[in-house]
């Protein structure tokens, strides 16, 4: 199975963590934000990586080059980040079929084989990851808006009045129907072409779209603070006893 890995961002609130350095080197726990993706990704079975790159990329490609662990990495480059979908019609003359989707810079550890078992059983066109956040931080993220049944009617990026706390996480499953629909995004407010656009238009074309529940936990590294969450956290993570059966 394929991946695509989105790390071509400049980090700015990271700052001054990325003064020198793109944003997924930065590190969390003595490992490169992207180094942690890549094992996430092999752990699930992914056989090759498409890292799309942008700002500093030298430094990502001499870091790792055209491999990591055994598992060959190809490079696309996103000469402006003009978001999401845009960054992955970047990786498009790389992918064959269905691929597996993650952010650069989200720590997770939780379900992610969830998603692939039932993207594969449904034959779906998209699945990811989802997870309640606080009302207010819905604004920061992609908001799911369900119907009565539960089902998805909307995905809205970053609105000002979220529908609901139910927000989509980094990671995806996608067939190659996402591109088509990334193609016909139009720009938003912010001036860049959204992802939960592409996957509205899925959604709003008929396509199967399935939603699963994170069990575990992900933060998105944004800020310093986040780092040191995220590092917090790891740590209280492997200091858990461990019970043997």
């Amino acid at each position: 199975m394929q991946a695509v890995v989105l790390a071509a961002g400049k980090g700015t609130r990271l700052r001054p963590l990325t003064d020198d350095k793109p944003k997924v080197l930065v590190e969390v726990d003595d490992t490169p934000l992207i180094e942690d993706v890549f094992d996430n990704l092999l752990e699930i079975g992914v056989t090759e990586l498409v890292v799309v790159v942008g700002y500093m990329k030298e430094k990502i490609i001499e870091r790792y080059g055209d491999e990591y662990e055994g598992v060959p990495i190809t490079y696309a480059h996103q000469r402006e980040q003009l978001g999401l979908a845009h960054a992955i019609l970047q990786a498009e003359p790389h992918i064959d079929d269905e691929f597996v989707l993650m952010l650069g810079d989200n720590i997770f550890r939780g379900n992610l084989g969830d998603v692939i078992n039932r993207q594969q059983e449904d034959r779906a066109d998209a699945a990811f990851l989802v997870e309640e956040v606080p009302y207010e931080e819905a604004s920061r993220y992609g908001v799911l808006d369900t119907n009565e049944y539960g089902e998805i009617v909307e995905v809205v990026e970053k609105p000002d009045e979220p529908p609901s706390n139910l927000v989509m996480t980094g990671f995806y499953t996608f067939t190659p129907a996402i591109f088509h629909a990334c193609h016909l995004v139009q720009p938003s407010d912010r001036g860049e072409y959204e992802l939960p656009d592409a996957i509205d238009l899925l959604i709003q074309s008929g396509r199967t779209i399935d939603a699963i529940r994170m069990d575990g936990w992900r933060i998105d590294v944004g800020y310093p603070e986040d780092r040191e969450t995220a590092e917090e956290r790891i740590q209280s993570d492997d200091d858990e006893p461990v019970f043997e059966q």
